[in-house]
């Protein structure tokens, strides 16, 4: 398994997928009824199989993370090569907090004199999406190209 099963929860609204993914794999309805019986171990391999391409898949899409905290704020920039970061730290004397959108925002104008900021950039150790993967399970969420602009303009 590359990344992970998705849960029941992902998987209701992929159904017509799952089926069209089952089919293509050489396994019709009867077929799919009498293995999800008869054979678990088979049928929690299709579903992996199936999670992994869908998460695949989605993980292509990504191309900007950012992890919150109340004292920083990191986005992440995945190209295809490498990703890179821009962190947001405030400074001890800063009562900023870095926990909604709304309160990054008042920071970065109203505070910034009080915040640091760093940048870096590294190359992938595994692959783009693999580590897109692990940083969603430690906590990161999905972010836009427009944040990362934003963060940009203001570090430079």
């Amino acid at each position: 398994m590359k990344y992970r099963i998705l849960t029941d929860e992902e998987l209701a609204p992929l159904a017509d997928e799952f089926k069209h993914f089952l089919i293509v794999n050489g396994v019709h309805t009867e077929e799919w009824v009498r293995i999800n019986s008869n054979s678990p171990q088979k049928a929690a391999e299709l579903v992996e199989i199936f999670s992994d391409t869908v998460l695949q898949k989605v993980y292509e899409k990504i191309t900007h993370l950012e992890f919150r905290s109340p004292d920083s704020c990191i986005v992440f920039h995945f190209s295809s090569e490498k990703v890179a970061l821009i962190s947001i730290q405030k400074k001890e004397n800063s009562d900023s907090n870095f926990s909604t959108v709304e309160s990054i925002h008042e920071a970065l104008t109203k505070e910034s004199e009080s915040l640091l900021f760093f940048q870096t950039e590294k190359k992938y150790s595994i692959t783009r999406e693999q580590e897109i993967h692990h940083m969603l399970e430690q906590g990161c969420l999905v972010s836009s190209a427009d944040f990362w602009q934003s963060l940009q303009e203001v570090v430079n």
